[in-house]
């Protein structure tokens, strides 16, 4: 059975083709700057991916592929596991895009573009929100109204929960224990950027809130900021609250104060150019990286490892260095030297120093994996919630 996993970010598709009969990845590769780039949209990316498929003479035709497997960032309270889409799945995702305005309308063209070229073929949507559904009520609600989390499901839902999964899942054989022992910081730094702290095996609490706005900051999202800077922007700019939140979203992070840039590259180049802006921009994502540690270390001090993970989290050295830097006092002691060294082709590696209490790793993640195994356990029937599950992923 050849199964397709389609990871349609902001920006970007990541896909990965596989045949589970052999258990072998047929193709994989990653479209990005969508929008900015040759691609105007992820219909046609993904309408790339597919025909390229077919001229490298990896699969005959579009039949070869039996099922599809796409990520999707948020579920709302609708959904708390991966479900086969139909169009009740699938409008019930449109209805809460507003939620996550960045992702799941690219999710959706994504079902929308595979549902064009393949219509018989089986699609599922497995869910960023799943992974967190262990975050207990302490972690999960807002100190708002207990009526808005009753009456409109106000709460922390979190992302990136497929790669906080992966990740989690290889840390029990990193650190050879089983599932259920798991203590450790995951930190997703992409384009989006999220970071979960994993107690016995599950999350526990994670920075992204009710939609992927809140946190860290990001590429073009501003995360964690006074909520009243927007009433005050609404005054002061003349905009209604959508506009603003709109800047919030796309216009800020990274974005906002470089003055355009996103991609961590340009930005460290600029910073070694004598740029005080992108200099500022990364001393501000660093000092925000360290306070989020510094609190999840404190909640939970069985903390075994920390691992860096996604785009930036894994081939940035320079960021890994400063986050770690003089952390010492709590037990985290990077190897500089194998850091430097480190980045997402050397596979799975430990950057910590011999005498670091907490081990520090960078793990590529591999959220096309997850979708993949689920495609499957719901196909064959076997499927159970993300925490019951054993993914062969997480094997030796």
């Amino acid at each position: 059975m050849i199964i397709l996993a389609l990871n349609c970010g902001s920006s970007s598709v990541k896909f990965q083709l596989f045949n589970w009969n052999t258990q072998q990845t047929l193709a994989k590769g990653n479209i990005e700057r969508i929008g900015s780039g040759e691609l105007a949209n992820h219909s046609e990316a993904i309408t790339k991916i597919l025909n390229d498929l077919i001229a490298d003479k990896i699969i005959n035709d579009f039949t070869d592929i039996k099922a599809i497997g796409h990520r999707v960032v948020h579920g709302g309270d609708h959904f708390n596991c991966s479900v086969i889409i139909d169009e009740h799945v699938l409008s019930t995702i449109k209805a809460v895009s507003n939620l996550a305005p960045l992702h799941n309308p690219p999710n959706i063209q994504g079902i929308e573009a595979a549902t064009k070229v393949l219509p018989n073929v089986t699609q599922v949507a497995i869910f960023d929100t799943a992974f967190h559904q262990t975050l207990p009520e302490k972690t999960y609600l807002y100190p708002v109204p207990y009526s808005w989390y009753e009456n409109f499901g106000v709460r922390k839902y979190g992302f990136h929960g497929t790669s906080h999964l992966y990740i989690t899942k290889r840390a029990a054989v990193l650190l050879n224990k089983p599932n259920d022992q798991v203590n450790i910081v995951s930190l997703h730094i992409g384009n989006g950027v999220s970071f979960t702290l994993v107690k016995n095996g599950v999350s526990i609490d994670t920075s992204m809130g009710l939609t992927p706005l809140e946190g860290a900051m990001m590429g073009t999202r501003s995360g964690d900021i006074d909520p009243a800077i927007i009433p005050f922007m609404v005054d002061n700019l003349n905009l209604d609250v959508h506009e603003v939140e709109k800047i919030l979203n796309k216009q800020s992070g990274h974005y906002g104060i470089t003055g355009g840039l996103v991609d961590r590259r340009d930005i460290y180049n600029k910073a070694n150019q004598g740029d005080g802006k992108a200099k500022l921009s990364l001393e501000m994502e660093i000092y925000r990286i360290k306070k989020y540690i510094g609190a999840y270390v404190a909640t939970n001090p069985d903390i075994e490892a920390l691992i860096f993970t996604a785009g930036v989290g894994e081939n940035f050295s320079f960021l890994r260095q400063e986050v770690l830097k003089e952390l010492e006092h709590i037990g985290i002691i990077l190897d500089y030297e194998k850091n430097l060294q480190t980045n997402s082709k050397n596979g799975e590696t430990l950057i910590s120093a011999p005498n670091s209490r907490i081990k520090i790793y960078v793990v590529p993640t591999n959220e096309e994996m997850v979708l993949i195994e689920d495609v499957v356990a719901l196909i064959e029937g076997r499927y159970q919630q993300h925490q019951n599950y054993t993914y062969s992923f997480g094997r030796h």
